[in-house]
């Protein structure tokens, strides 16, 4: 068994965080204008159980993996970090052209690097949305690649990886917000706390996996009126942004670029 550095008692010291839209916390607002996010929250239960912990959050909504690596190793390479978390592939998935081999291939860059440089990282699959949004059939086959290379390439290079996949809580509507691709406060939870218990931090346990309790099922009506809601508000200025080339992440940067205190 590979030993725990928080159950071992030894502390985490620098925490630096990589990855796309759901790192950087959407949507999981912080009540002040920014967003919370698991990655917050993971630092707010490291930090209160040894109390304290510098975290950086170099995520940026909209990117790619290849973007990821070209933009956010270096910078968390200088930051000399003993915990990374590093989820990506998310918007590789929905581009016109998705390359799973290359995506592990630069997911694994990453990780060697990090790792071979004393962190421990962890990372997570993407649950099957098609239960959240329609249109996510169309990337399920995409989405199960993309599983698999993530779930070797950790094997590989000793990542701790959370298989969210594998858990049917995660498919559940209820933890994923409006626009259907990210998660919502509830979610963004329950990621921090499956983090939380692969890390074996004093506190944590497998509640984060039980299911939710039944909820009525809602009317045919109901639900033909919040998939075509959906379809107007974020399918097509999707689809207007892949036509075009642009992107969330354009014009945008880290919202933690530096280590500092976990408040």
């Amino acid at each position: 068994m590979v030993a725990s550095p928080v159950r071992d008692g030894v502390r985490f010291r620098r925490y630096v965080a990589l990855g796309d839209s759901s790192t950087e916390g959407l949507d999981d607002p912080d009540g002040r204008g920014g967003f919370r996010g698991w990655s917050t929250r993971l630092a707010e239960r490291i930090a209160a159980r040894q109390g304290g912990l510098l975290y950086a959050n170099l995520a940026v909504r909209g990117y790619t993996t290849r973007r990821i690596l070209e933009t956010q190793l270096h910078p968390a390479l200088a930051m000399q970090p003993d915990l990374v978390t590093l989820f990506s592939g998310t918007n590789d998935v929905v581009c016109r052209r998705f390359d799973a081999h290359q995506v592990g291939e630069d997911v694994g860059i990453m990780q060697r690097a990090l790792i071979g440089q004393g962190a421990r990282l962890l990372t997570f699959t993407l649950p099957d949305l098609t239960l959240v949004m329609p249109a996510a059939r169309w990337f399920a086959p995409r989405v199960q690649q993309l599983n698999e290379v993530l779930r070797e390439t950790s094997r590989r290079t000793g990542a701790v990886l959370v298989d969210l996949a594998a858990c049917p809580v995660a498919c559940d509507p209820r933890l994923w917000s409006e626009d259907r691709l990210h998660a919502n406060a509830l979610g963004h939870e329950r990621i921090a706390a499956a983090l939380a218990e692969a890390l074996e931090l004093p506190g944590s346990d497998r509640s984060w996996a039980e299911p939710l309790p039944p909820s009525p099922a809602g009317s045919f009506t109901a639900r033909v009126q919040s998939d075509l809601r959906w379809f107007r508000q974020y399918f097509l200025p999707w689809i207007w942004r892949q036509l075009n080339g642009r992107s969330l992440g354009d014009g945008r940067t880290a919202t933690r670029p530096e280590l500092g205190p976990v408040a």
